[in-house]
């Protein structure tokens, strides 16, 4: 029930900034300039575009599959790309995207993957994928300052407390992951304190979910120091992953047949965006990603600026959401039909 309930007020909370976006991006605007302009694009480099998005989700299923491999479980990379398929789809429709490992661990629990090991194998695919965004944000923060100067301008401000959330939030995992003992300690202490002030009521059950999560922090640690070369692979395949979604603008903007500004420029400004608002608790970082693309794309679309981000966020957002959403039904129909035949065979 409770989990129903949940799913209601975050498909709510989707709908409404949903609404809240179109208002905000086409407010004013003339609607038939744009969709004149979108069905003059090229289409022949769209279909790459959408390739790219395709590759993104099999990127991070390649590394589920290797990274299960290791661990000795032997599964399909077509099985893997129906949990990475599940994982974008609720990750695109949750606030902070909350939502995809849970519904990733259940669909592996369906192959009979311990939940301790499905965890670990997800817990590192998240570090690896903020670790790229950090390494990137970083890079155009220190060799960047043209980049920034001709780009970024304004908007610098909320790019600094995104690379910040970013680097907080990595720090602190690789801090629980590297030195459990002591991130056990810190956190049983401060709930300890926020017992004795009364914020929080002290509760048996909570301290031991504490002391599981903390098991599987120990567990991940372990893995890390025995598997050394596996991380550095998976950090490289995460760089190439992470890199096909933010060249999709890049097909956009060739596809309107503009030139004169790099593939490097284009993607490194795609990046900036999903440094910016990928700590965000917004969904798919909806609003803020359309708001942050119209002001920094400016120098690259010119008058063009709102139908490419249309056809932008179509294809990098709406399309990955369409095309996870699918696989994500197959998931379900898949695992519906092997769970009928196990009864079947039960009742022969």
């Amino acid at each position: 029930m409770g989990s129903k309930r949940k799913m209601i007020l975050d498909s709510l909370f989707l709908l409404l900034v949903f609404i809240l976006t179109l208002y905000g991006v086409f407010h004013g605007e003339d609607l038939g300039e744009v969709l004149l302009a979108v069905r003059r694009v090229n289409v022949r480099w769209l279909i790459p575009g959408v390739v790219l998005v395709i590759i993104f989700i099999w990127g991070e299923s390649v590394i589920i599959w290797y990274l299960m491999r290791t661990f000795h479980i032997f599964l399909k990379k077509r099985i893997c790309f129906l949990f990475s398929s599940v994982g974008f789809f609720f990750s695109c429709i949750t606030p902070s995207a909350s939502g995809g490992q849970p519904m990733q661990i259940y669909y592996m629990k369906k192959e009979k993957i311990p939940i301790p090991v499905s965890t670990v194998i997800l817990m590192i695919v998240t570090i690896t994928y903020k670790l790229v965004l950090v390494v990137i944000g970083l890079g155009i923060l220190i060799f960047g300052q043209q980049f920034r100067r001709k780009y970024l301008g304004e908007i610098m401000p909320v790019y600094y407390l995104g690379l910040l959330l970013n680097i907080f939030c990595v720090g602190l995992m690789t801090i629980l992951v590297l030195h459990p003992a002591l991130a056990e300690n810190i956190l049983l202490k401060g709930l300890g304190c926020l017992e004795r002030l009364h914020i929080l009521k002290y509760k048996k059950s909570r301290r031991e979910r504490l002391s599981d999560a903390m098991g599987i922090y120990r567990k991940t640690a372990e893995y890390l120091k025995q598997h050394k070369q596996v991380i550095g692979i998976v950090i490289l395949l995460t760089f190439m992953q992470r890199l096909a979604l933010f060249a999709v603008t890049w097909t956009v903007y060739r596809a309107f047949g503009a030139s004169g500004v790099s593939v490097a420029s284009v993607v490194l400004l795609q990046a900036v965006i999903s440094v910016s608002v990928d700590m965000l608790p917004l969904p798919g970082g909806m609003g803020i990603s359309e708001t942050l693309f119209l002001k920094i794309f400016v120098p690259v679309f010119g008058p063009l600026l709102l139908p490419a981000m249309v056809l932008s966020r179509g294809l990098g957002y709406y399309s990955q959401l369409f095309i996870s959403a699918l696989f994500t039904i197959v998931a379900q129909l898949y695992y519906t039909l092997i769970n009928r035949r196990l009864s079947d065979d039960r009742v022969l």
